[in-house]
């Protein structure tokens, strides 16, 4: 088991427990204000962590399949494929007090690298909680690179 450490997340709002050789790519690029993106110095996996708006017109699995579809569109994928979507448990979440849903997704992205051609196929694991209460929508997404 590799060895971890605690992360402070958007400024020390809450944390995450991540590998201690994570990377934070906000110390190699801009990142958004709204994310914390983490990445393996050697499998090219990431985690990103997103406060977004909420998106109130969709609900249920059709919320994690909006958000799927929607960071499929902005990293310019050229084709997505949802594999599955389950709700997940609140009662095994942190933010269960203010979590009124949440949601699993896995599914596959075809995308290619920054000032790349080719695209591969990436396995995408997404985490939905939805907190009405704070009008926001947090989304974690893990990209699985081949």
């Amino acid at each position: 088991m590799e060895p971890t450490r605690n992360y402070p997340l958007f400024g020390g709002a809450f944390s995450a427990i991540l590998p201690t050789r994570a990377i934070d790519v906000s110390d190699l690029r801009p990142v958004p204000d709204n994310q914390e993106v983490f990445c393996h110095p050697v499998t090219d996996q990431s985690l990103i962590v997103e406060l977004l708006e909420l998106q109130a017109h969709v609900r249920g699995e059709a919320a994690a399949r909006y958000h799927f579809e929607d960071v499929g569109g902005v990293q310019g994928a050229r084709a997505v494929l949802v594999e599955s979507v389950q709700p997940l448990g609140l009662e095994n979440l942190a933010l269960s007090s203010c979590c009124q849903e949440a949601w699993v997704l896995s599914g596959k992205q075809q995308v290619a690298k920054e000032n790349q051609q080719v695209a591969k196929d990436v396995t995408v694991h997404q985490a939905l909680l939805r907190l009405p209460q704070y009008q926001t929508d947090l989304l974690l997404t893990f990209n699985q690179p081949p």
